[in-house]
């Protein structure tokens, strides 16, 4: 099993546009009832708020790991060599953890930060995050109109702004 080193956010030199956008992340998250759960997003953002390295991402209220990310203060945003996790990153973002264990189901392996913060073992970089904000999206503030039809359903994507407290980087 390969080992993590911690680096400071500031030292990523990853294009979060493709690594979101194009590859994908796992946002994970678990329960105070001790239920790991992970979801695929392909929706967020990375920068700086309130003086502190943060990321955004975005949960639908149907989503499963939306009621888990909801009772936890904490969460991880992992992502993954380029291809080599595409069908497990597909699995995550296509079912349902209400179903049985996705990580099994995946073939993916839960991992632990020192803290006890869950995300899947098999990534390459992990954006270990603090909750500091928490918002719905909502209809009449969306300025540019053609957005809505991404809400067909009126299901409006909570977002999460979260300080990113630790990043952890795959040792080759």
């Amino acid at each position: 099993m390969s080992a993590y080193r911690s680096v400071a956010p500031a030292a990523l030199s990853d294009n979060f546009f493709s690594r979101i956008g194009e590859d994908w992340m796992l946002i994970t998250a678990q329960s105070t009832q001790g239920e790991v759960n992970t979801m695929t997003a392909s929706w967020g953002c990375a920068g700086i708020l309130w003086n502190k390295p943060v990321a955004v991402c975005f949960i639908r209220p149907q989503r499963y790991t939306y009621g888990i990310v909801e009772d936890s203060d904490t969460l991880t945003l992992s992502f993954f060599p380029k291809g080599e996790y595409r069908e497990a990153l597909r699995y995550c973002g296509t079912r349902s953890g209400r179903d049985g264990d996705k990580f099994a189901a995946a073939g993916l392996t839960v991992g632990k930060t020192a803290e006890g913060v869950p995300y899947p073992a098999e990534a390459n970089l992990v954006l270990v995050c603090r909750k500091l904000y928490a918002d719905d999206l909502k209809e009449n503030a969306f300025i540019d109109p053609e957005m809505l039809k991404h809400y067909a359903a009126k299901d409006y994507h909570r977002f999460y702004i979260c300080e990113i407290t630790e990043v952890l980087v795959k040792e080759a």
